[in-house]
């Protein structure tokens, strides 16, 4: 939520999202096409850069952002680090061709992922769905994720209020009451999240829904310079990585 919320505050927040759209598929290009060293690591400063400079991202909030996809880098690379096999019995070791893949996968990982939070935390979901519909995607796809994103926020709060719920009622003392209430929480958020897509669904019949819900999206206008900065940047990044590789 903190990542959404800095969204909506973001400087860049009525920039045009084909802008931001450019760069950071730019830059994920970059990260994905050309030698891993030292292109993750130039491509992940640059995002940082712009995240904490033009975009003013909170390190603080950036930080909280990436604890979760960092484990999640970290553990496939771990996986991929240990090379387990069985030959008169278990054998586990971690050789050159492992460690070598273990780096790529850590330094493309990090790097992806700082790449696509420039897009993230510079743009709502809203706009990224309104982006979207400009762009042709069907029109299904796109009411499909506004209807999650949105349930989202209402099964959050269902959840927050049930718990605060079982907490004033000593419902969390101890393990067992906890697993219990872990329980009774799962099936009531799942009775309520079933009801309110009912009523939801009724009340879009109610009004006539056809399977669009056009609303006013005034499209920002893009920007050659930012278009050209960009371009400038990538360039630097993949002259560096080329002559940083050497021949191969």
């Amino acid at each position: 939520m903190a990542l959404d919320t800095a969204a909506w505050s973001s400087p860049w927040r009525h920039r045009s999202v084909a802008d931001k759209a450019v760069l950071t598929l730019a830059l994920l290009a970059t990260t994905l096409l050309l030698p891993v060293w030292p292109t993750a690591a130039l491509s992940a400063a640059a995002a940082l850069i712009v995240l904490l400079g033009p975009a003013r991202l909170a390190p603080t909030v950036l930080a909280r952002s990436l604890r979760s996809p960092l484990l999640f880098i970290v553990l496939g690379a771990a996986s991929v680090l240990v090379s387990v096999s069985w030959h008169d019995g278990p054998r586990v070791a971690i050789t050159a061709q492992t460690s070598t893949q273990a780096l790529t996968v850590l330094g493309r990982g990090v790097a992806g992922t700082l790449c696509v939070f420039v897009l993230a935390a510079t743009t709502p979901m809203v706009d990224l769905l309104a982006g979207l519909r400009r762009a042709r995607v069907p029109e299904a796809c796109v009411e499909v994720a506004s209807l999650v994103y949105r349930l989202l926020f209402v099964l959050l709060d269902t959840t927050r209020r049930i718990r605060e719920a079982q907490a004033a009622r000593l419902g969390l003392r101890d393990r067992r009451t906890t697993l219990r209430s872990a329980g009774t929480l799962s099936g009531t958020l799942l009775v309520r999240a079933w009801g309110r897509a009912r009523r939801l669904e009724e009340g879009l019949a109610g009004r006539g829904y056809t399977g669009a819900l056009p609303s006013l999206d005034p499209p920002g206008r893009v920007s050659i310079g930012f278009l050209g900065a960009t371009v400038a940047l990538v360039g630097v990044i993949v002259v560096v990585s080329l002559l940083g590789a050497g021949p191969r």
